[in-house]
């Protein structure tokens, strides 16, 4: 695998620290604006609504450009927008600093997952993929409990600034390792990036993402409580169980890209089916501590494995624009994170227990399998039209040039 892959990771990793730290600093942050914590909340989702916004805006206006230049600006836009977010003076101020913070987050993971394939062979596409997502993961093991710390015991802004040099570090590894790559002159700018979006089989596989890490969302947006009242932890190991829950995350990944290379589609379909075995047992395995943890590690394997597949999935259905279809399906991920809390939040209001959110994944992860079993199903009807379009074309020119003669 190139070196530069490793580029990719530093910049995902630091992607991966800014998007989930603020879980763990609401308090903090509440305390020194002077504002409640739900306020606070906002700030999370004033993140996940620029990775929304951002990833195809992004995407599809620099589609004429060097992706290596690409990646550079949209690193050097994640420290401003982690800068400011040190220096806001006011809530005001930090809701649009974090905005900004999250528009370059869709698009350097699509453009960057175009890059890590185009600089390996066919049959490693998945795994350099899985590669650059190591650094997202990673970061949930090792950048956001440090991160935390360091909020909590230097100041909230202190972690915002170690953020935007985490982002510096990403943007000299960028500029050193990535080759120079020329702008894509067949490019057809914004309504042609757009264009290549309207197929069904794109949306079929972003809907995939968006129901199959809906999954995950409304089981792990309520991981605490679960931990804490069902399975009996203390408060204070939370964050170490979080941890666990990103080795399991960086397994999955890894192996999710490894096994992807041999079969695509498989490795979706197993790993959605291992969502649905890992939720729909969280009731049981949450009934002691040492199951619960279990539990944490393996619900992070199973979601992450589909990861890889999924990403190279939606390039593949879009390979006219496949930086806009790559950062579409970023943005897919982050509908899925705010879709599947609120569907979490909906069977633990309703008074279904404290592992319900899990069940409700259950359902969410079993209608990702019906949408990839739907995507499949297309994919065969297309397969004979499209081979017969082949023959044909391949026979065109062999008459034109008999009837010329």
């Amino acid at each position: 695998m190139p070196l530069a892959l490793l580029a990719l990771a530093v910049g995902a990793f630091g992607i991966g620290t800014t998007e989930f730290v603020m879980m763990g600093l609401l308090p903090d942050v509440a305390d020194d604006l002077n504002i409640s914590i739900p306020s606070a909340g906002h700030l999370v989702s004033a993140y996940a609504l620029g990775v929304v916004i951002g990833a195809p805006l992004l995407a599809a206006v620099t589609a004429r450009m060097s992706r290596r230049t690409v990646l550079i600006g949209l690193m050097g836009l994640f420290v401003v927008g982690n800068a400011l977010s040190a220096l806001a003076p006011d809530n005001g101020w930090l809701l649009a600093a974090r905005f900004l913070s999250g528009l370059p987050h869709g698009a350097f993971f699509g453009v960057g997952a175009v890059v890590a394939t185009n600089m390996v062979a066919p049959e490693r596409k998945a795994r350099s993929v899985s590669l650059m997502f190591l650094g997202l993961t990673v970061a949930n093991v090792l950048g956001v409990p440090v991160a935390t710390l360091m909020g909590q015991n230097l100041g909230w802004r202190a972690t915002f600034l170690g953020v935007s040099a985490i982002g510096l570090a990403a943007i000299a590894a960028l500029a050193f390792l990535i080759p120079h790559d020329r702008e894509h002159t067949t490019a057809q700018g914004l309504r042609g990036e757009l264009a290549a979006l309207r197929s069904l089989p794109v949306w079929l596989s972003l809907g995939t993402t968006v129901a199959g890490f809906g999954a995950l969302f409304a089981a792990y947006s309520y991981i605490t409580p679960m931990l804490t009242d069902a399975a009996g932890y203390a408060g204070a190991s939370v964050t170490l169980l979080l941890a666990l829950f990103g080795v399991g995350a960086t397994a999955g990944n890894l192996l999710g890209g490894r096994l992807a290379d041999h079969s695509l589609r498989g490795t979706l379909f197993g790993g959605l089916t291992a969502l649905v075995a890992v939720l729909a047992l969280f009731p049981l395995l949450m009934r002691t501590e040492l199951t619960a943890a279990v539990a944490v590690i393996l619900l992070g394997m199973a979601a992450f494995a589909t990861g890889s597949p999924l990403q190279l999935m939606v390039m593949e259905k879009a390979s006219a624009a496949p930086s806009l279809a790559s950062s579409a399906n970023q943005a897919a991920f982050n509908l899925a994170n705010a879709g599947g809390a609120w569907i979490g939040g909906l069977a633990l209001a309703a008074g279904f227990g404290v592992t319900s959110p899990a069940l409700a994944g259950v359902a969410l992860a079993v209608l990702g399998l019906a949408v990839a079993s739907l995507a499949y199903a297309v994919d065969r009807r297309r397969a004979p039209v499209a081979g017969r379009e082949r023959i044909v074309a391949s026979h065109v020119p062999q008459e034109a040039e008999a009837v010329h003669h």
